[in-house]
């Protein structure tokens, strides 16, 4: 209640909403906590409160930033912005270079919504200090967010998160934090306006990751979800056959054409999917809002059929080896996260690359490349995380939508061209691999009660999870540290088999999810297995 007659002393619009709520359990959702500064930036619910999206919580993000910079930096700094498609994502974007640029730091601004990695590459691209991207990726339309990535366009990892978020949490008052108006920053030098310039040189670098580019019959529907891939996909594809969903072709932050942009689940690829087998094309390309993630559906023996993030990326890693045979080096490495399936590391290893892990989240593969770019320990080829998130080449640190696209399209033409589907491809992997079940399961618990649910739950299996299965070969703790990893909050069950089972807090959603990876002789088989398992960590959830 403290929290809550403070902010009703901010503006009138902020007072008005607040004193609107009659709900109890609303305000304590919006009060209950400050909407944290982790890893990942800020992540959450638009609104007022402390709880809540808004330009308060950007300005704090953003003043905390600022301090980290200019305490820790010589010289003059600089913070490339971009922004996506959702509703108050621009105007974020110009309240975060309104308080850099009142901070002394020179901005380069994206005129125009533009995809995540484009932000990743940009940073470098004219020599920044760190970068800013305004987006909530996938997540449905109340919600937004802000990443942070250092001056080599990574995400920040907890090392470098960690200190950001100290000078985040110094900053008191929030209600008037000094913010310079942009047309003066203009005048001053301070701001300048980026876009078409950086998008052309960023898909010059997405062109050299090119691989196959035989003629081809291969018909493609792709949508955008309404989000920033619309310019750039349909630029990487140009001179492909591509049908493009009218309907999600325009930027729409209520993304009315589906329950939630997330091209992850069927239901919003379901106007693609129809589309589709109107046109009788071959395969179908979705990107979530800020494009870097892509869903995949392939039509096979008459009807279509979704990829996993596994099943794609699996693919992927064999594509990209097989084209890369007579100039691989020989520190190649292909780098996965600790849920992503084993076949992908199967088939790097087979095709004479290394396999490295690491943990949730795609910063930590950004990591790795920056890492070897300074080592020379490995060269990286490709990276990708069972969440539909890829990366081929080292332009981009972060997942991309993009260059993931045009190797998609790339690799269902060249098997259509040997008489094969993208689905036909993957039993060719199974036959000589063995058969690999990747699923999850998503437990969504909202607000402060759900939050402490998740917290026994997880409390729960990290206490009897040697206890649940007869058939465990090790119970991985990685909040004690793991295999150098930093610590981080994930279980994961390794049975005798090669099979394995992960739980884990979603860092960006009220979500506990638990991962699945089930080897058998067949997909019945492995099927029975991961329900068996699911069933007995779901007890422990539901307790």
């Amino acid at each position: 209640m403290n929290a809550y007659e403070y902010w009703l002393t901010f503006d009138e619009a902020t007072k008005n909403e607040l004193e609107s709520i009659t709900d109890k359990a609303e305000l304590e959702d919006r009060f209950y906590k400050d909407l944290e500064f982790g890893t990942g930036g800020l992540r959450g619910i638009m609104g007022a409160g402390a709880n809540r999206m808004n330009k308060y919580t950007v300005s704090k993000a953003t003043k905390g930033l600022a301090d980290y910079l200019n305490a820790c930096f010589d010289g003059e700094k600089s913070v490339a912005i971009a922004f996506d498609s959702r509703n108050n994502s621009q105007y974020f974007a110009e309240v975060a270079a309104g308080v850099l640029c009142k901070a002394g730091i020179k901005v380069f601004l994206f005129e125009t919504l533009m995809p995540t990695p484009v932000l990743s590459f940009a940073v470098r691209y004219h020599n920044c200090t760190a970068g800013i991207v305004i987006t909530a990726s996938h997540n449905p339309k109340e919600y937004n967010g802000y990443k942070v990535y250092d001056g080599k366009g990574c995400q920040l990892v907890p090392e470098f998160a960690d200190k950001v978020i100290g000078y985040v949490n110094a900053v008191d008052d929030i209600r008037d934090i000094p913010c310079e108006a942009l047309e003066d920053a203009v005048k001053s030098g301070k701001l300048v306006y980026i876009g078409v310039e950086t998008l052309e040189a960023f898909l010059a670098e997405v062109k050299k990751q090119s691989l196959y580019n035989e003629p081809s019959e291969l018909k493609i529907v792709y949508t955008p979800l309404h989000g920033t891939g619309n310019v750039p996909v349909r630029k990487i594809l140009e001179g492909k056959n591509v049908s493009i969903v009218k309907e999600q072709e325009l930027p729409d932050g209520d993304f009315s054409t589906v329950r939630s942009p997330n091209p992850e689940e069927k239901d919003a690829l379901t106007l693609a999917l129809k589309q589709a087998e109107a046109e009788n094309a071959d395969i179908v390309i979705g990107t979530d809002p800020d494009c870097d993630r892509v869903g995949v559906g392939v039509k096979h023996k008459g009807s279509y059929q979704l990829l996993t993030g596994n099943q794609t990326g699996a693919l992927l890693v064999d594509y990209v080896l097989k084209f890369k045979k007579d100039t691989m080096p020989e520190n190649a490495a292909v780098v996965k996260t600790i849920v992503t399936s084993g076949l992908g590391a199967a088939i790097a290893e087979k095709h004479g690359a290394r396999s490295v892990q690491t943990l949730t989240g795609f910063k930590y593969i950004g990591e790795k490349i920056c890492l070897w770019e300074e080592s020379g320990e490995n060269t990286f080829l490709f990276g990708y995380e069972e969440s539909y998130g890829y990366l081929a080449g080292t332009h981009a640190r972060d997942k991309d939508a993009v260059s993931a696209s045009m190797l998609i399209a790339e690799m269902a033409a060249y098997y259509k061209n040997n008489g094969k589907t993208l689905v036909d491809a993957l039993d060719g992997i199974y036959a000589e691999y063995g058969y690999y079940y990747d699923c999850l399961e998503t437990f969504v618990l909202k607000g402060k009660e759900g939050a402490e649910k998740i917290q026994a739950a997880m409390k729960a299996m990290r206490e009897s999870g040697e206890e649940l299965f007869d058939d465990l070969d090790k119970l991985l703790d990685y909040s004690k540290g793991i295999d150098g990893l930093p610590k981080e909050n994930v279980l994961r069950f390794d049975f005798k088999d090669g099979s394995w089972a992960a739980a884990r807090p979603s860092g960006t959603e009220p979500k506990l999810k638990l991962y699945f990876s089930v080897k058998g002789e067949n997909r019945e088989q492995a099927e029975i297995r991961q329900q068996a398992i699911r069933n007995t960590l779901a007890t422990k959830i539901s307790e």
